[in-house]
């Protein structure tokens, strides 16, 4: 995705609800842009504020402290006087602040097409067709398996309020009738709170249930998120789910499969997730360089923790590549229990027999 069309997704999360999002990281162009050579003085301004940025927004003070001294030390030591290009500068940046707050989110990049400024007061309007609405709001392929297996796999959390909603409803109306589902988040990098909330209230019925938090330093608060009083269609309760999982899936992802698996509502198969659980936003530090900075964490209510650094661990450990297998195994083998017609009893018993193979 071109840069400016990058930071309206940006914005446009920022506009819609309010504060800023969790969205995937690292944050950027992509790799493959043109790299160029840096000036001794674009170094020390690159430097001088992401320290600033650091320390005042860094969700944990005292290491945004830790962070800026440490940058600016290295500056002192002519440690970056030998790096002229500038895609090296970022990596080498980075990788300083993680050794120092081991916080996948944090990020800073370079972007050969200058990066615009934010508008100051309210966000205008969007204008032009919704980048991610041209890409399905991420919703990759939606299925009914042999045996009456659903299958969802979307590759990121879009904000409901975009239109993404409506794609989302559509999937789980799709998938209502199967008798368990399998959730694909293994190539999913993250996004919007108010989608994973959305999702999960599809598996939950009754009283509303308190999915996660995030608490801000910007304004020393507390969000808390729950399942919603109402979703378009019937809700997904009473039968199996499982939720499928990579080093890959990162952020929001995270937190929906820590959602329900905290909840017991959900099966985790596949590897631990990436471990990145403090949610931000980008500041532009010049022309050519911008940081994601995370400004909030996320606290569980069930276990008063989350998973930076460690990852969401597995109910099922599989390799990326078999956790669909071991997933839709475990779905078959479960229904082969319950009787739910001749047709459908014999396609379970083929498909199990077939993966058995």
């Amino acid at each position: 995705m071109p840069f400016r069309a990058h930071l309206r997704v940006l914005l446009l999360a920022a506009m819609l609800s309010g504060s800023v999002r969790p969205v995937p990281g690292p944050q950027g162009p992509p790799p493959d842009q043109p790299d160029r050579s840096l000036t001794p003085d674009e170094r020390v301004g690159v430097i001088e504020a992401l320290g600033k940025a650091l320390q005042e927004k860094y969700v944990f003070p005292e290491v945004g402290e830790r962070m800026a001294g440490r940058l600016r030390e290295r500056l002192t030591a002519r440690a970056y006087d030998t790096v002229s290009s500038a895609k090296s500068f970022s990596r080498m940046v980075t990788d300083d602040l993680r050794a120092i707050a081991h916080d996948k989110h944090l990020n800073l990049f370079y972007s050969a097409e200058p990066i615009p400024v934010a508008p100051s007061g309210p966000l205008p309007p969007p204008s032009g067709p919704n980048p991610f609405a041209a890409r399905n709001f991420a919703f990759q392929k939606v299925e009914r398996l042999a045996g009456n297996v659903g299958y969802l796999k979307f590759d990121a959390f879009a904000d409901p309020q975009s239109g993404a909603g409506e794609t989302a409803a559509a999937a789980m109306a799709f998938l209502a009738k199967t008798d368990a589902l399998i959730i694909d988040l293994r190539e999913n990098g993250g996004g919007s709170p108010g989608m994973v909330a959305f999702l999960c209230t599809y598996f939950f019925e009754g009283w509303p249930v308190h999915l996660n938090d995030l608490y801000w330093r910007s304004s020393n608060s507390t969000q808390q998120w729950w399942t919603l009083a109402y979703v378009p269609g019937s809700r997904y309760v009473n039968k199996e789910v499982y939720v499928l999982t990579s080093g890959r899936t990162f952020s929001a992802a995270e937190e929906f499969t820590n959602n329900l698996k905290t909840q017991k509502r959900a099966t985790i198969v596949g590897e631990t997730t990436g471990g990145g659980a403090n949610p931000g936003g980008m500041e532009r530090l010049s022309d050519h360089f911008g940081a994601f900075v995370p400004n909030g964490r996320a606290i569980n209510p069930i276990t008063q923790t989350n998973w930076e650094g460690t990852g969401v661990a597995p109910d099922l450990a599989a390799s990326a590549d078999q956790a669909l297998t071991v997933a839709y195994r475990a779905a078959l083998g479960k229904l082969a229990d319950t009787s739910r017609g001749l047709m459908i009893d014999r396609e379970n018993k083929e498909a199990l027999a077939k993966l058995q193979k």
